[in-house]
């Protein structure tokens, strides 16, 4: 097993290419307990190319308790979302992992094909449910400060312009899907985009700052079909210093 991260750490490694990165603390860290909410980001870690192999994805313990987004999120879907889903996308991801060794050692790649499919969609579904769940926060500012609210006027032109392309690009995922604020090193501007399932849609190399869940599984089972009343309230328990933390840790990364 890899050591364990602060949640220092593992906001830094947070993005869509940082999935070599463990992204929390041991996985049977009791869930729900309370834990250190830091927005500072920590200088990116690296391994040396003689180091031992990295060993299995761990959950990041929830940074608050099941109940502390009420009444937004209610206790029960919280814990079914973390508990259940979340776990479940960490659980593919080791298992494709797994069975991608197992095809090499036997030299068998007949798999491969469905096995990529596999640790993408996994991979994904872990890095982007531990975004959403350090992007929320009860009683946070209600709008973001600092390089990131220059950044967010500068390329959408207003906050209010930026939140509601995010909540429209949320609303009208087609099916199952996200609505993600990245940053876009190639271009070097911050962008919207929808995501389908987990994987779909991306462009290579952004860097997710603020992530949306709009599968049923995050809304149901409180807001039954009405994903534009989740879309509204749960707008109001960004953790924008937390987003802007991820901010700053993509400028430094460039």
């Amino acid at each position: 097993m890899p050591s364990l991260m602060s949640r220092r750490e593992a906001t830094k490694a947070l993005g869509l290419g940082a999935l070599a990165v463990s992204l929390g603390s041991a996985a049977s860290a009791r869930a729900g307990e309370k834990h250190e909410h830091r927005h500072d980001a920590g200088d990116k870690q690296k391994r040396p190319a003689d180091a031992a192999a990295p060993g299995p994805y761990e959950m990041a313990p929830l940074p608050y308790d099941f109940g502390a987004l009420a009444p937004v999120l209610n206790e029960q879907i919280v814990r079914l979302h973390y508990s259940k889903h979340t776990a479940g996308y960490f659980k593919g991801l080791n298992a494709a992992l797994e069975q991608l060794e197992q095809a090499r050692g036997q030299g068998d790649f007949s798999r491969i094909r469905a096995l990529s499919r596999d640790l993408a969609f996994n991979g994904s579904g872990a890095v982007l449910h531990t975004i959403y769940w350090s992007s929320l926060t009860p009683g946070g500012p209600a709008e973001p400060e600092g390089r990131l609210r220059d950044g967010i006027d500068r390329d959408f032109g207003s906050f209010d312009a930026c939140r509601n392309q995010l909540l429209e690009a949320a609303g009208s995922v087609q099916g199952s899907g996200w609505s993600v604020l990245a940053y876009e090193p190639f271009g070097g501007r911050l962008v919207i985009l929808q995501a389908e399932n987990h994987e779909d849609q991306t462009i290579w190399g952004v860097r997710p700052l603020l992530v949306i869940d709009v599968w049923e599984h995050a809304y149901y089972l409180q807001y039954e079909n009405r994903r534009e009343e989740y879309l509204q309230r749960i707008a109001t328990i960004i953790d924008w210093p937390a987003v802007a933390a991820r901010y700053e840790a993509a400028l430094r990364s460039i």
